[in-house]
C-alpha cells in the first residue's frame, strides 16, 4: 500500500483527511486554565500594561520605532484574534463545568435516594420495635403479676390448710 501512494502515476484512495489526534481530556483541562486566567484581575491588568505601552510606544517613540501608528490597526487585529480564541475556550470550559455540575447533581440524587430509603427503612424498624415493645412484659408488669399470683398461692395454701383441719376435726371428733 505504501508503494501505491508513493507513485504519482496512480489516484490516491479514496478516505478521509487524516487530522491530528488530541486528547479531548488534556486540551479541556487547557481551555479551562487559560479561561480562569483570563477570569483573573491579574490578567485584566496585565493586559492593560500592553496596551498602555503599546499606545506609549506607538505615539511617543520616534517615527521610525514605530510598529503601529496612530488609528493602531495592528493592536485591533491582535485584540480581536484573542477575543475570536478566547470565546470558544471560554465556552469549552463552560460546558466542561456543566457536564461536571449534571454529574455532581446526578450524584446527589441518587445519594438522596439511598439516604431516602435508609430512613425509611429504620423508621419501619423503630415502628416495629415500639409495637414489639408494647407486647413486651415491663418491670412493673410483671411485679403485679407475681403479687397476684402470689396473693392466689396464699389464699390457696389457706384453704387447703383449712380443709387439713376440717378434716383433722373430723377424723378426731
Amino acid at each position: 500500500m505504501s508503494e501505491r501512494r508513493d507513485r504519482l502515476d496512480q489516484p490516491r484512495e479514496p478516505g478521509r483527511v487524516q487530522l491530528p489526534k488530541f486528547d479531548p481530556e488534556a486540551f479541556g483541562r487547557w481551555s479551562e486554565s487559560i479561561a480562569r486566567y483570563m477570569g483573573t484581575a491579574k490578567f485584566i491588568v496585565y493586559m492593560t500594561v500592553v496596551i498602555a505601552a503599546w499606545f506609549a510606544w506607538n505615539t511617543l517613540a520616534p517615527e521610525k520605532l514605530r510598529f503601529d501608528p496612530y488609528t493602531f490597526t495592528f493592536l485591533t487585529l491582535v485584540l480581536s484574534l484573542q477575543a475570536s480564541y478566547a470565546a470558544p475556550l471560554i465556552l469549552l470550559a463552560q460546558n466542561r463545568q456543566a457536564d461536571r455540575d449534571r454529574l455532581i447533581m446526578e450524584e446527589d440524587r441518587r445519594r438522596a435516594a439511598m439516604q431516602k430509603a435508609d430512613t425509611e427503612f429504620l423508621a419501619r424498624e423503630i415502628a416495629a420495635l415500639r409495637i414489639a415493645l408494647g407486647e413486651v412484659a415491663t418491670r412493673d408488669f410483671l411485679r403485679s403479676e407475681l403479687s397476684r399470683m402470689a396473693d392466689e398461692l396464699d389464699e390457696a395454701a389457706l384453704r387447703r390448710e383449712k380443709r387439713a383441719r376440717m378434716d383433722w376435726e373430723e377424723d378426731h371428733t
